[in-house]
């Protein structure tokens, strides 16, 4: 699901190197189409996220599915620049609450003390997304491009797009809602899951009905929010942008260009699955954002400075390992806190908080972009909402979390 939540998102990327020149779009066009999704995102993050707790993870979700693959692949059909903002806006108000309602449904499942490497064994498929991506898009636009008289980059919609609606089927089939309606565990292990799962509701406390403005005052919500709203600036000016800005580095084809932009993320999933293990194992979660958010920093800006554009390529394939490694971190944390329907109410609140992150990375680098004719000083934006990033983990204040304890962040 991951895989094609993230694909869907991000192949507007690869599109725009045919799309935009045959449909006119400027790089103030294309930005801005990227980050109206997530306006669509956060109108329904908060509603979508406590519908998928009234009725059920398998159902919402896979409802989620079959309307965001339907306008995913409808895309394909858009005429000007005002088709495609809508279109990009109602991606967002049709995939609204997936990503953290995953991350509740995996608190069905998982004890906390297993949570960040649960979390990172499906968010890889984001990055997996973004390996396989560049290579499967610009492959079907050029295979398919004058296939019955449509353009490669509108074969490319319909095929993504419709393999999001076929997921959803399987998904309503395929998924289970809560442990104690697995088949496929005996009666065991459901006693044994249900009694970790009730240690961890035990040590949080009594959960009370979810208050949108007592979640509002609590700065823990506020702070991660803008924490992981800046590495959103980041990872979407990223994710959006990095076929354009692997082909400026050369005369390239859009062949090359897919199969170069999916070795950044390639190295995410490595960084992801080391980072996710180590951070289990010694219990920090803090200083492990801040790190890999500090070295994206640190390489996205390095990619500016250096003059060589295979040098530039290797910082971004960097910046690429160590960006990605950061969201198990982050949503192991956002969950940490609360439970049931507070809990989704939380971390969807945060996720919509933070969602201000898509609406100015794209947006801004193609500003930028279309002001300046490069992406060097767009990078160096990217940089300095890193180091924001960073600064912000570091300054939480956690109680470090061994197999007996919770880990409650409090600013």
């Amino acid at each position: 699901m991951l895989f094609f939540n993230y694909l869907d998102r991000i192949n507007i990327g690869f599109a725009e190197l045919d799309m935009g020149d045959e449909l006119g779009f400027s790089p103030g066009v294309f930005g801005f189409a990227g980050s109206i999704f997530f306006l669509g995102y956060m109108i329904l993050e908060v509603p979508s996220n406590l519908l998928l707790h009234r009725f059920g993870a398998r159902r919402w979700i896979a409802r989620i599915l079959l309307t965001w693959g339907f306008i995913a692949a409808a895309t394909a059909f858009v005429f000007n620049d005002t088709s495609f903002y809508v279109m990009r806006f109602l991606l967002g108000v049709m995939e609204a609450g997936f990503l953290p309602g995953v991350a509740v449904y995996v608190t069905h499942w998982f004890p906390e003390r297993y949570r960040a490497r649960a979390v990172g064994g499906y968010i890889i498929g984001s990055s997996v997304a973004a390996v396989v991506g560049g290579p499967l898009s610009t492959a079907l636009m050029t295979y398919t491009d004058h296939l019955f008289s449509l353009a490669g980059w509108q074969w490319m919609f319909i095929v993504e797009g419709g393999a999001a609606m076929v997921l959803g089927l399987v998904a309503l089939r395929a998924m289970t809602e809560r442990p104690a309606d697995a088949k496929w565990l005996t009666d065991e292990e459901k006693a044994w899951l249900a009694g970790e799962l009730e240690k961890d509701r035990a040590a949080l406390g009594e959960q009370e009905k979810p208050s949108v403005l007592r979640i509002l005052g609590d700065a823990r919500v506020w702070c991660l929010a803008i924490l992981f709203g800046c590495a959103l600036v980041g990872i979407y000016g990223l994710l959006l942008w990095l076929p354009q800005i692997v082909k400026s580095l050369g005369h390239l084809s859009n062949l090359q260009v897919g199969f170069l932009s999916a070795v950044p993320p390639l190295l995410g999933v490595l960084g992801t699955f080391l980072v996710s293990k180590n951070s289990d194992r010694t219990g920090d979660r803090k200083k492990h954002l801040a790190f890999v958010y500090g070295m994206s920093a640190v390489a996205i800006a390095g990619s500016a400075y250096v003059g060589s554009p295979v040098v530039a390529y290797v910082l971004l394939c960097l910046t690429g390992m160590f960006i990605y490694a950061g969201n198990p971190l982050f949503w192991s944390l956002a969950s940490s806190f609360r439970t049931g329907v507070a809990g989704a109410a939380t971390i969807a609140l945060i996720n919509t908080i933070a969602q201000f992150g898509g609406l100015v990375g794209p947006w801004s680098i193609g500003l930028v972009r279309g002001a300046t004719g490069s992406f060097d000083l767009a990078l160096l934006t990217i940089a300095a909402f890193l180091v924001v990033a960073a600064v912000l983990a570091l300054a939480l204040r956690v109680q470090k979390k061994t197999a007996d304890t919770k880990e409650n962040a409090a600013v």
